[in-house]
Parts: C-alpha cells; structure tokens; sequence
C-alpha cells in the first residue's frame, strides 16, 4: 500500500569544454556523487569531478574538480582507433581513493588529498596495471576487499584491493555440465488444480514443461554485453557472458568468493546481458525479451533455476526506449530499478505483485550526438532510497520516501491510493476491504503517476505525471452511503513544461492544488486552478520544499503545509499570491510529517528515519515505525510490535505516552511483528495494518472502540452504543458507568433505541456493581474526570447505593405502560436485582395468572429460564401461592410423583398450618415459629420443641418478650444451652437474669478472670454460700488473674474481700504500681509494710529492671555491629552473600568436583548449582540437570517447610539472619519504648520516696543509656529515608523492573522464602521512634 515519493533532489548540467559525462558513482561518506567526463572522439582525456550541493540552492549541483589525465585509444575490430570507456567507478571514502576501470584494460586510481580534496593538481593518478587483451565487465565486492574482472576473451579474475590476482577461471563449455536442473514445476500452471475436467489432461509429468527453453539469443542481443553481480554478503558472485562456445546462449554463471564455479543457468530463450543479485541473496534479476515484444524480469536462483517473473510496463507507443535495458536493486533490497534508454523505472513487490512506483524521465539529456545511450544508474550505499541517473548531458539526483497516500481521517472512508505505474488502485477502506495487489477500483490515466493527494473534506483526488494532471470527483452512492468509483472532472496537460520534473501534489482548496516541481537547478511551487484550467502562479518563492501537504482536515485555514531543508513548517495560503507564514520548526529534517489543529492548536508531527517520532520540537518515541493522525488520537506502531494510542492534547509538553503494558493499558495493542500502518477510521473506530509480506489486516483496537463508545453515550446514541458494545464484547455497564445521571435521565430513550427485548435483557443480565470507569476501562487521557469521579467525596460518606437496582427500577419504571409488549424484560429486570427480586418476579406472573394464562405461561417460561429452576420453586412456594407453585414446577424436570402429594396436602390445611409446613419445609424456622405461634395462640409443648429443636432462643425470646411466664422459660433453656457450648460468661449473665445466683456464680467463675467482679457479686448474693466458700471462690480468682498477670486485680481482691494487706501490697509491687502501695499503707494506717513488705518489692523491682536492662544494653553492642558487617557483605559480594561460598573448592557441581562421596548436598547447602543471584528470579537462567542440581532445588513443598523454619530461626551464617537480626531489634526497642519506660519511671519514683537516692540514680543512668542505644541502633538499621517522592519513584522503578525482568516467572518452593525474605526486606515497615527519656530533676537530671 505504500507508494514512493520524493523528498530529495538535485541536479548538475555538463558545460563546456567538458566532454560528456560517462560515468558516476557515490562517495557515501559525504553524500557526493563522483563523476567522469570523457573520454570522447574529440577529447581524449578524462575529467573527474566531485557534485556538492550548492549553498544558496541545494536543488543546484556545483562541480570540483578532482583530476585529469589522457586516455589512450584502443583499437576496434577493424584496426581503427576508438576513444576507451569506462566500465567501472568505484569510490573507497575510507582512503579517499577513485579507481576507475578502463575498457582497454587499464586500472586507474585516483587519491585525493585528505585536507583540500577537489584542488586541481592536488589529486594523485596512477596506473596500477593493465589487463589484457580488454575488459568487458569489473565490479567490487559489497566490502570493498575483493573485486572481478571478466576480460574479452574469457577469464574471470578475482583480484585484491591491492589489485594481486588471487585466482581466475576461465568460462568453457564445460561449465554447462555442472549443474543438472530438476524443476519439480513450483508455481507453474500444469501443477495447479484446474478443475475435475482437466483431470486427464493433467495426467502428463508436471516436472517436464510444455516448451523445453533452448537458450537462443534476444533479437536486440549482440552478444558483447557482459555484467557482474554480488550478493549482499560479497560470498558469491554471478557473471552473465555470452560466448559463442558455450552452446551459443548467454549463460549466468556463480563464483563463490574463492572462484569456484558454484552453478550456471538454465536455459532461457531471449535472455539478455542485464543481472542484478538482490542482496537479500534469494533472487538474481535477469531481463528476458519475447517474440512479441513484451519483456520481462526473470529471476533466477543461486542453483540457476528460474524462479519467477513480471512483465515490464513499457510504453505501447514507444517500445524502442526498452531496447537496451539495466537492472540494479537498491541496498535493502526493496526497490528494483529498471533502467532503459529516456527513463528508470523503480519497482516494489508486495503479496507477489510487481508495482511500477516511480518513471523518472530522463529524455531530453540521454542522447549523444543524435543516438542513445544507456545513462549510468548507481544507489547510495547506505541509504536504500537515494540514488543517482547520470546520462551524457546531465546529472540527477533523488531521494524518495515509502509513503502512503491515504484520504483524511475525520469524516473519510478510509480511502487509500496505491500507484501501479498509469493505474491507481483505489480501495476506501470503509466500503470495502480489498486485499491487494487488488483494489476496489482501479483508475486509468495517460502517464505513470508521480504523487497522489486528497482534499480536506475526502471529496476529491488529484493524480499528478509527467505530462498533466487530473482531478477526480470521490462521491457516495446508494443508501448505505458506499463510495463511488472515482469520477475524472478535469485534466491540466503540462507538455509545455517539459524541462520540469513533477514531483508532489497537494490540494490547497477545494479543485485548488499546489505542486512541487524541479525546473532545471531550481524548485518551485506552482498553484493551479481545476475550475479554470489555469496555473495561477508561483508561491512560496525561496522556500526549498522538502515535503508538500495537503492542509489537515482539522484546520479551518486553507492552504497547504511546507517542510524545507532548513526544517521550518510554512503554511502557504490558497488566498492571494500566496502568503506564507512559519507554524513551527522541527529539530531535525523529518521526511514523514502530518500536521493538526487541536483546540486551535497547531502541531506538527514528524517521524525520521531512524524512528524518532517528535510532536513539534519534542521527542515522543524513538521506536516507532509508522504513524496516523485522528481528530483525538496519534496512533504508531513500533518496533517491538506494539500499536500505540496517545491522546491528544493542546500542549504537547502533555502528551502521555503509554507502556508497552497491552494487558492493563487500553492505549497499547500487540501486533503481528513488521505490521504498519496503513489507515485509521475513526467513525468505524478501526485500524488497517499491512504485514511484511503485503497483507492486510482490520482490527479495532480497545482505545478506538472505548472513544467512540463514550462519544456516542455523550452524544445519546445508546443504540449505536450498544451495537458496539455487543459487537467488540466491550462490557455494557460503560454505558451507565460513563455518564450515570445522563443514563438514568433518558432510560426511555436507551430502551427505544436498542428496541430488541432480547438485547434490552442482554443489557440487564451484564449489570454487575463494579464501576468500569475506574477499573477496565478507566480513561487514560490526562485530566478527564468522571462522573464517578467527581461525586467520589460523596460516596465516600453516603450509604451506598446499589447500582444493578437502581437501573433495574428505571427500567421497571419505564416498562410499567408497556408491561404486554415488555413482559419479558420486566421479568429479567426483577431476576437481574441484587439480590434477586425472584418473589416480585413471580408476583409479576401471579398477576398475569388472573389476566392472561397465556402471558403468564411465557413468563413462566422465561422466568425459569433465567433462574435455577429449584431456586425458583422454592420461592413459589414461599409466597403460598399453590397455583403458582404448580405452575411452576410444571416447567421443571421434576417427576409430578415428588411434588404433588405435597402440594395437594397443603390444599388440605388451613393457612396458618400451610404456612407453617410451606415455611418448615423451606427450612424458615423464624417465620415458621410465628406462624406456630399464631396456631396455638399460646406457648406450648410443640413450641418449646421447635424452638429446642432449631435452637430458636434469640427469635423466640424478641417473640415472647411481653409474655414474661414464656418469657422465663425460654431464658431458662436458654442458658442452659449456652452453657453447654462453654459460653460461660453469656450463661451467667442470663442466670442472673433469672435470679439463679448458684448457676450464675458457676458460670462466672469458669469464665476466669474476665468475669471476676460478677462472680464476686453474685457469690455474695447467693444465700447457700458459707463466708469460707466465698473466701475460697475470692482465692481461686486471685490465683486465675495472678496468671493473667493483673497484679492490679489480684490486689483488690487481696485487700477487699480476703483482708490480707501484705499480699496485696505484694501483687502492686510485682506491678510496679508502687504508687498504689503507698495509698493502701497510708489507708489501713500499716507504716510498719514499708518496711517489711515494700521495701523488699523495691529491692526486687530494681533488681529485675537493672537486669532487663543490661540485657538490652549486650543484645544492641552484638547485633546492630552485625547487621551492619552482613549488609557490607552483601554490597561488596552479593553472588557469595546470597549464594554461599563452597567450602569444597571453585570446582562443583556438574562439571566436575572435589565434593567427597560421603556429603549429601542438600537443599540446605548454600553449595548451588542452580541458578545464580542475576537469575534466580528472572527465570532467564539456563536449567541444570544432573543429581546435584535435582538435590540442590527449592522447589517443592517440603523444602519450602524447612526454608520456613530455617527463616524463623534466622541462623547465624544463613541469608536469613540480617532480617531476624532486624526483626529482633525493632522488638527490643518497642519493648523499652513501650512498658519498660513507664515501669523504670514508676520505679525510680518509688525509690527515691524510700530514701534509696543511689539505687534510684543507677537504675535511671541505665535507663537513660539503653534508650541513647536504641537511638543509635535505630539510626544505623533504619537508616534516614528519602523523601516520599523520590521513594514513591524506586517503588515504581522496582515494579517496572519486576515487570521487564522475568514477568512471567514467579518462584516456588524454597525459592519464594527466599523471595519473600528479600522483599521484605527490601520494603521494610517503617522505622520505630524513640523520644527522649527525661531524668528526675531530684537526682540531678537534666
């Protein structure tokens, strides 16, 4: 689909006294063409000069000149003095060195200086050799190191750069006999199916061809031409000689690189000199001329067989311009240039189709002296589509561009032009999706096109050539509004400008186009008129156009748009004489541009060729390999096969560009690897794509298709909304999640527009409660806000709402007039609710039973249809509703022997018994107690069953909570149950209830020290307890809440209800609630337990407190120096810190080692031959096989078990330690930051109320040390972190970087231990604060 167009020209003209130009060639350092004037007939010498581009005109070629020297004259066949030629130019930049091989034989070099190339006398020419007795073909090596030589009488020689013959071969009959040709007839007719009928005509030997080619010669063929050809690797070459010994035909024979004969061709009658190798290497491209005077290209492979060919597009009027042809592929092998005698034609092969692209005309400078002569075609090196025609008068130069010529993207039918020499292949993409090398429609013109342009609006194409130009009228026909075949409106001949080259097209107004034309030296650009027939002028003037194009669709300025080589974006208005004005710049010459206008924005985006995509001046992408421009997106492809969504936006400065994420970003899609684009359609919110080998391919990616939705929700069209939806399985709640309110305001509308109740209860049957908007298919384009989005501060504090209820009452409310026609989709609106509403659905059908049994059959139908049918059963029957039920169970499987014994029992009952056995036998226990309430009308028997046997306690007592006999008995059973399932606390609260302080003491006492005070309580109110039961209860308490170590408990109970002071002041002691012993002393007047019993609570509290501390003081001196050693370990040696180091030597494993027999290596080992630390967890390290790598392995559950343990117990020596050393220390410092702290305060504050001012100075002196420690631990293992962003940005680069590295890999076994143990780790909780410890002022603290 893509055609060639020009982004580069020049041109040099012969003048005088030089002679006329016989030869050229690239210097691809510089980008300059070399050039060799003469010899002639009258000036016998050559002329070497180098073409630069001229300062003040580009488009203008200057010449220096190199070197000169004379030429000697060889002698012709009859004894006659010829002027020599040239047969071979070759230009080496690496030592600015010509080498030019004469005909005669003579090997000319020419060494330019390196400072001031181009001073006359500077150039050194010598002669390095002469061949004998004369040359008719020599060609270098594609790497400059070996170059051939077929001499006239034969040989072929390979030579050096040093030009030492290094081997030769000589071309005989005998070569004919190497290869022995078998065609088994790929691709030709006689292996086809033709049809059942051509079956016994088939039957011939498919591998023997209908006419057997003899190798006779071309008619135009003299036999004298002789060409040679590498392939792009330089590791073989093909010679194509005529000689009248080797069975009178031309013969292409194959060297490989030590000149061995390799192959030679087969026959082919009518086969000329031309042979061009396509580097690629598969094809030789040869020339082969019929009887009819067609001519084609055929190809042949390295063993010689043909294989394939196309015919040539030569002018029916002038079939003398292909009577001597050349052929040269261009350096990445796309192009073919066909070179004949007034013109060159590039051709392009695309799904086995031949498309003449360009006809570069060459007439009017190729003939000398009134005949023709070949002109000189050479590509650049390096640059596939940049090459030069030389011809006797004059000297081009172009560069093209694939490029595509596609219609508009807003509003257009996705139309595309392919140029296939005089015919445009016309395919709007939106009618019809044609596969090339066919088209929809394909439009004749006179000439080959050059450039094909598309006005703004798509309703209009302008064909340019050589000879003229034509506007075609693009209109719509039929109802379905399906694209028309182009219809010509008018033709501008332009034979009276033939010294101009045309070279591009672009519309500026509607029948309005401005072209790009070389006149001579200079470019111009001229507008033309269609309407009038008339070119209106030059615009533009001074401006070196690179690129011309049409104005973009989004503007509302006419016009067109210039790129020139100093990169500025000119727009030229269609108004005038043309004004121009400067839009922008580009940073560097970008040969693909398309320009915008986005909220009255202009932005140019250009893509160069290494793949850089800019937006105005800033750098995008440096990856992409194709580009499209819509009214809201920029759409490329890049090389790592991904097509990419950008939104666009005012300011490029903001233009996000997306991930290659395509399994959460809707902006990115994965692709078929090589795939361009060719078109976007956006109102078919499509893409068309062409793979490498020319196929096309339609896919709608999720960014289009979630744009066009969300533009016809704004826009109301849930019709075509839906049609989407279904038609791309894009989930429907978008089109109530993208504009909730709008939706619940136009329920009406939505359910007139999608019409089918089936699709209306498609719709209602993917409802679920999950905001699309925010989850699938959130809105990627930057500072759009949704609906949700905005009434989030709301939601946050409303009770939410459910979603699928609120849009199933909508629509119920809107089908309540339509209930006969909409009967199915009221059904589903009910079934659809969360929860589902199946009793309102079925109440729905029990109505209809009355109206209309036959609406009520097909709502039955349906009803059950949508639901489990013995759901829906079940809650027939919970209405009560008999018929319905019957009904019902009549559209299941059900055998009629299960149900309707049962139901014609309940027929027999009374309602109250009916509803209790329906509500029973659906297992509704609370419903079916109130109903058997209602039945006896009293508390019974039966009730007090049922409620014992469904342990109905809770319903049953909010039953009967005013009837307090009842009432009494239920508690009763009640707690009874309650205490057999050992809730203990729960049963005495409801003893208590009752009065029953025996049981309730029992059940408080079992609870333990949660309940001590109720126990307490009701032992005291419990008539049958002696003082010692209640003194031996207030025991077991306090021995229960001494275990718990409520020390503050057990010295209440010690002090108030066993009066035994001593151990309460105890208990307080062992608490540290010194505070509390003073009180109690003070309280009881008992000064003599300071003494006796605080004093040694002191003694012991500050005994425990210095040895606490002391332990805290050696655990921070052992384990913070360590954790800092593993961590220096790990920066200096991360493979032997996480690997282990082997204590058998370096040799293990596998590949041979010193481990002893009698070690068992296992899982354990840090001894690994498995993956190493850079690839154990990328999963992109090579498996290990063997006995060792088997035993070594995490993977598996028990391994990971004892990985578990081994992690838990954090040994010294493992990978483990440093986070059970960390560990450890946050619990150090939370414990003295936590009750220790408080504990010392307390503490010291007692001694020094005792008069023990020393003991009280120590144990605070320890204090204040251990909490400086935990100071300096805490900033040396949690080191002071970085701010939240530049954090916040490591976590993203560490995800991303677990997302590019081994993505798909997880660990297991051992492995994910040890995973989880370096990520946490690495993530970390967060350090621990330590404040300040204050010292008492009394003891002299500050």
């Amino acid at each position: 689909m893509r055609n060639l167009r020009n982004i580069g020209h020049g041109a040099y003209k012969r003048r005088e006294p030089l002679p006329s130009i016989s030869a050229s060639c690239w210097d691809v350092s510089r980008d300059e063409i070399i050039l060799a004037h003469g010899p002639t007939q009258d000036f016998p010498r050559v002329e070497l000069v180098r073409l630069v581009k001229d300062s003040s005109e580009p488009s203008n070629l200057e010449s220096k000149p190199v070197a000169s020297w004379d030429a000697a004259p060889v002698l012709s066949q009859n004894g006659s003095e010829e002027p020599d030629t040239i047969k071979s130019l070759h230009y080496f930049p690496d030592t600015v060195t010509a080498c030019l091989i004469m005909a005669g034989g003579d090997i000319v070099t020419v060494v330019e200086s390196d400072d001031d190339y181009g001073t006359p006398g500077e150039a050194h020419v010598e002669i390095v050799g002469t061949l004998s007795p004369s040359v008719s073909s020599a060609r270098w090596s594609p790497d400059e190191e070996l170059f051939v030589v077929c001499t006239g009488d034969g040989q072929v020689l390979f030579m050096s750069r040093t030009f030492d013959v290094i081997t030769s071969a000589t071309m005989t009959d005998d070569d004919l006999k190497l290869s022995k040709h078998v065609s088994v007839g790929w691709g030709k007719k006689e292996t086809q199916f033709q049809g059942r009928g051509a079956k016994a005509k088939a039957l011939r030997d498919p591998t023997i061809p209908e006419k057997v080619d003899e190798g006779r010669l071309s008619k135009n063929d003299d036999g004298k031409r002789c060409t040679i050809s590498w392939r792009g690797d330089g590791a073989y070459v093909a010679v194509n000689f005529f000689s009248p010994g080797s069975g009178n035909r031309r013969v292409i024979r194959v060297y490989n690189r030590d000149g061995e004969l390799d192959s030679v061709s087969e026959p082919v009658d009518g086969l000329e000199g031309s042979l061009s190798w396509r580097p690629e290497g598969n094809l030789m491209a040869g020339i082969q001329r019929f009887a009819d005077g067609h001519v084609d290209v055929a190809f042949f492979e390295r063993n010689g067989l043909r294989h394939g060919q196309f015919t040539l597009q030569i002018p029916k009027d002038q079939p003398e311009t292909a009577e001597d042809l050349a052929l040269e592929w261009n350096a990445d092998s796309t192009v073919l240039a066909v070179v004949m005698r007034d013109r060159v034609q590039l051709y392009i092969m695309g799904n086995y189709h031949w498309y003449l692209k360009q006809e570069i005309p060459c007439a009017e400078y190729a003939q000398v002296e009134g005949r023709w002569t070949l002109p000189w075609f050479s590509w650049h090196a390096e640059k596939p589509l940049l090459f030069a025609v030389a011809a006797p008068e004059r000297a081009v130069w172009f560069e093209f561009i694939l490029s595509i010529a596609r219609g508009p993207m807003c509003g257009g039918m996705g139309d595309v032009a392919v140029i296939d020499g005089r015919t445009v292949k016309f395919t709007p993409f939106q009618t019809a999706n044609v596969p090339p090398p066919m088209a929809l429609y394909d439009v004749e013109v006179d000439y080959p096109v050059t450039d094909i342009a598309f006005s703004k609006d798509g309703s209009q194409m302008a064909v340019l050539h050589q000879k003229g130009m034509h506007l075609f009228a693009l209109q719509k026909q039929g109802p379905a509004g399906r694209r028309a075949a182009p219809k010509l409106l008018k033709t501008i001949p332009l034979d009276n400008f033939e010294n101009k080259c045309q070279l591009q097209i672009a519309f500026a107004a509607p029948s309005q186009v401005q072209v790009l034309s070389l006149d001579d030296f200079q470019l111009q650009i001229t507008g033309w008129d269609f309407d009038q027939e008339l070119m209106l002028g030059e615009v533009g003037v001074g401006l070196q156009a690179v690129t011309l194009t049409s104005a973009d669709e989004t503007s509302a300025e006419e016009g067109t748009v210039v790129q020139d080589r100093q990169r500025n974006i000119t727009r030229i208005s269609s108004e005038g004489n043309g004004e121009t004005v400067v839009l922008g710049k580009f940073p560097a010459l970008l040969p693909w541009a398309t320009y915008t206008t986005f909220e009255d924005q202009f932005i140019a985006f250009g893509l160069s060729r290494n793949g850089h995509l800019y937006a105005n001046s800033r750098l995008l992408v440096k990856n992409c390999t194709s580009f499209v421009v819509t009214d809201k997106h920029l759409i490329y492809t890049t090389s790592n096969h991904f097509v990419k969504f950008i939104h666009l936006t005012a300011n490029v400065n903001e233009l996000d560009v997306p991930l290659d994420d395509p399994e959460t970003d809707e902006r990115c899609r994965s692709i078929e690897r090589g795939g361009r684009l060719v078109t976007a359609m956006p109102s078919r919110m499509s893409i068309v794509l062409q793979m490498p080998r020319g196929n096309l391919e339609t896919i709608y990616p999720r960014a289009m298709v979630l744009a066009g939705i969300r533009q016809l929700v704004e826009q109301k069209e849930y019709g075509a909304a839906f049609a989407t939806c279904r038609t791309q399985r894009v989930d429907m709640n978008l089109l109530y999640d993208h504009r909730p309110e709008q939706f619940l305001e136009n329920v009406d509308l939505f359910l007139d527009q999608v019409k089918n109740a089936a699709d209306i209860d498609l719709f209602l049957s993917t409802l679920k409660e999950e905001d699309v908007t925010q989850t699938m298919y959130r809105n990627t384009k930057a500072g759009v806000v949704t609906a949700t989005t905005r009434q989030l501060a709301a939601l946050t504090t409303a009770p939410k709402a459910s979603k699928i209820n609120t849009i199933c009452d909508a629509v119920l409310h809107s089908l309540k007039a339509k209930k006969n026609a909409n009967l199915q989709n009221i059904i589903t609106a009910h079934v659809c609710k969360n929860p589902p509403a199946l009793s309102d659905g079925l109440q729905v059908v029990a109505s209809l039973m009355e109206e209309d049994e036959t609406l009520a059959e097909r709502a039955v139908e349906h009803i059950c249809f949508l639901v489990d049918i013995n759901k829906l059963y079940d809650h027939a029957l919970s209405l009560y509703n008999l018929e319905l039920t019957l009904l019902v169970a009549q559209q299941s499987q059900r055998d009629p022997r299960e149900y309707l014994p049962f139901i014609q029992s309940l027929h027999k009952m009374n309602p109250l018994r009916r509803q209790f056995t329906i509500d029973d036998h659906l297992s509704h226990q609370e419903k079916a107690l109130v109903h058997l309430r209602a039945i006896a009308n009293t508390y019974s028997e039966e009730v007090e069953s049922y409620i014992v046997k469904h342990q109905l306690y809770p319903p049953a007592l909010a039953l009967y909570r005013n009837e307090p006999g009842p009432l009494r008995t239920i508690t009763a059973l009640y707690a009874s149950h309650l205490r057999s399932l050992s809730k203990f606390r729960d049963a005495g609260l409801a003893y208590e209830s009752l009065g029953d302080y025996p049981s309730a003491t029992e059940c408080y006492l079992k609870a333990g020290s949660s309940s001590w005070r109720e126990c307490l309580f009701t032992s005291s109110l419990d008539p049958s307890l002696s003082s010692d039961q209640r003194q031996e209860i207030a025991s077991t308490l306090a021995d229960a809440l001494r275990e718990a170590k409520d020390w503050a408990a057990v010295a209440t109970i010690q002090a108030e209800h066993l009066s035994s002071l001593e151990s309460a002041i105890s208990a307080l002691c062992k608490g540290y609630l010194f505070a509390d012993a003073f009180r109690l002393i003070s309280l009881h007047s008992r000064p003599e337990l300071l003494e006796s019993h605080l004093d040694p609570g002191l003694l012991d509290a500050f005994s425990s407190s210095t040895e606490f501390l002391a332990d805290c003081k050696s655990q921070l001196k052992a384990q913070v120096p360590r954790i800092l050693e593993l961590r220096v370990k790990a920066a200096e040696d991360p493979l032997a810190f996480y690997e282990g180091e082997n204590p058998f030597g370096t040799r293990t494993g596998a590949a041979g080692g010193d481990i002893p027999d009698d070690i068992s290596i296992a899982a354990s080992s840090r001894v690994s031959t498995s993956a190493s630390l850079f690839t154990r967890y990328t999963g992109k390290g090579s498996q290990v096989t063997g006995t060792v790598a088997s035993n070594v392995s995490r993977a598996t559950s028990k391994n990971r078990k004892r990985e578990e343990k081994k992690r838990a117990r954090g040994r010294k020596g493992t990978v483990y330690e440093e986070e059970y050393l960390v560990n450890s220390v946050r619990r150090l410092v939370e414990r003295v930051e936590g009750s220790a702290r408080q504990e010392v305060e307390r503490l010291v504050c007692a001694l020094v109320r005792r008069g023990m001012s020393e003991r009280a100075r120590a144990v605070e002196g320890l204090m204040s040390e251990v909490v400086e420690g935990c100071e300096r631990a805490v900033g040396e293992v949690w080191p002071q972190q970085q701010n939240g962003e530049q954090q916040q940005q490591q976590q993203e680069g560490g995800e991303q970087e677990g997302q590019y590295e081994g993505a798909d890999w997880r660990p297991t076994g051992g492995d994910a231990v040890l995973a989880d143990s370096i990520e946490a780790m690495r993530r970390g909780v967060g350090k621990p604060v330590v404040k300040k410890f204050e010292r008492l002022s009394l003891l002299g603290g500050r």
